[in-house]
């Protein structure tokens, strides 16, 4: 099964806010969801991001594709694509939250 992330669209008439969800690609914006990973809401004074981001580095680690938008709002919250390497020496790519390797 292929799993993306992407937004699920909440709220009223010219009041919205998404969910960031991880769901079978094949299924619908509104459909049945695998993972709740956080919201978005891009009303009021400050647009809001809310990603629970172990959840989501596991989805992403494991092959999830997420959505442009989607995307975009993982890297303003840190969580980008970088080539690693492993033991073999060979480079790999994975995602990872900015900052938290230079902490270690």
């Amino acid at each position: 099964m292929a799993v993306a992330l992407r937004l699920k669209m909440m709220g009223t008439k010219h009041r919205p806010f998404y969910r960031i969800v991880a769901l079978d690609s094949r299924k619908t914006r509104d459909g049945m969801t695998l993972a709740n990973l956080g919201q978005y809401a891009p009303l009021g004074k400050e647009a809001t991001i809310e990603i629970d981001e172990e959840q989501a580095l596991d989805f992403l680690n494991k092959g999830a594709v997420p959505s442009e938008t989607v995307r975009s709002l993982l890297k303003k919250k840190g969580i980008v694509r970088e080539y690693r390497k492993n033991e073999n020496g060979k480079s790999k790519l994975v995602w990872v939250k900015r900052g938290a390797e230079a902490a270690k």
